[in-house]
C-alpha cells in the first residue's frame, strides 16, 4: 500500500479536488479528526438513512434529504427540538373532525365547542289582541320558529306575554308549545290576573317564564302559546289594547 504524506492537496487546475473514483470508498480511520467547520460542504441527496445512524451537531438538513425515521441521539422529542408552526393537522394521532370549528380534547379527540354556547337567537312580537270567553285554549298569536344545528342543543324559550280581564271575576291560564308539544309542564302557568273581582284589571297581570327544552331535533321548531278564561265569564285578552307580547327563542349547544 502506498503512503502520501503532504500537508495540502490544491487542485492543479481550476477548483475542483477527486479524490476516489466512482465505486471506491475512502475510509477516515478512528482517531482522525475531519474538520470542515469552516467550509461549505454539499451534503449528497440523501444523508439520514432508516439503515444508519449519523451525529449532525448545528447543522440544518433540508427535508428532501431526509428519509425513513429521525430519532435524536437522547431519544426523546422536547417542544425545544420543534421548529414553531411545523406540524400540520394531518399529522396528529387524534380522533374526530380536525377543522376551524373544532378542538383538541384531553382525551386526544378533536371536537366542538362545549354546551353554553349561544349558537342562534330568533325572536318576534305580536300586538294583535285576542280574547276569550270560554275556557277552551286557543292561540295568543304569539310564536316564533327556529331550526337547531344539532339534535344535542337546547332550545332556551324566553316568553313575555301581556294578559288583561274585565267584565267578569276571571282569569287566565297559559300553555307553552314546542310543535304539538307543551312544554314546562302541564299548564305551568295558572291563575295569572286572579284578583277575586269581576273589575277590569289590565296592569300586572302579564306574565314572563323560561323555559329550558330539549327538543333532540335538527327541523324547524314552532314554539308558541296558548290561554283561555280560567272561568269561562267576563273577557280574558292578551295584547289588551294592542300591548306587545314577546318571545325569544335561543340555541345553546349541548355538553360534549
Amino acid at each position: 500500500m502506498s503512503k502520501l504524506e503532504v500537508d495540502t492537496i490544491a487542485p492543479q487546475s481550476g477548483t475542483t479536488v477527486t479524490v476516489g473514483e466512482s465505486g471506491d470508498t475512502v475510509t477516515i480511520p478512528t482517531g482522525v479528526t475531519f474538520d470542515a467547520s469552516n467550509a461549505t460542504t454539499t451534503l449528497p441527496a440523501t444523508v439520514v438513512t432508516t439503515d444508519g445512524t449519523q451525529t449532525l451537531t448545528n447543522k440544518s438538513i433540508a427535508a428532501t434529504q431526509l428519509t425513513g425515521t429521525i430519532t435524536p441521539s437522547d431519544g426523546t422529542v422536547t417542544n425545544a427540538k420543534i421548529v414553531d408552526s411545523t406540524i400540520e393537522l394531518a399529522k396528529l394521532s387524534a380522533t374526530g373532525t380536525k377543522d376551524a370549528t373544532t378542538f383538541l380534547r384531553g382525551d386526544n379527540t378533536f371536537a366542538e365547542a362545549g354546551g353554553g354556547l349561544v349558537l342562534q337567537v330568533v325572536s318576534a312580537r305580536t300586538g294583535t289582541e285576542v280574547t276569550s270567553n270560554t275556557t277552551t285554549y286557543i292561540d295568543t298569536g304569539l310564536t316564533a320558529s327556529i331550526t337547531p344545528s344539532s339534535t344535542s342543543s337546547k332550545i332556551l324559550v324566553l316568553v313575555q306575554q301581556s294578559f288583561a280581564k274585565y267584565n267578569g271575576d276571571t282569569y287566565g291560564n297559559f300553555r307553552v308549545y314546542r310543535d304539538s308539544t307543551e312544554i314546562g309542564g302541564t299548564i305551568p302557568f295558572r291563575e295569572v290576573g286572579d284578583t277575586d273581582s269581576s273589575a277590569k284589571n289590565v296592569v300586572g297581570t302579564g306574565f314572563s317564564c323560561s323555559i329550558l327544552d330539549e327538543p333532540s331535533s335538527t327541523s324547524s321548531l314552532t314554539y308558541k302559546t296558548q290561554f283561555n278564561n280560567g272561568r269561562g265569564v267576563g273577557t280574558a285578552a292578551v295584547q289588551y289594547s294592542s300591548g306587545n307580547s314577546y318571545i325569544t327563542l335561543m340555541e345553546i349547544a349541548g355538553w360534549l
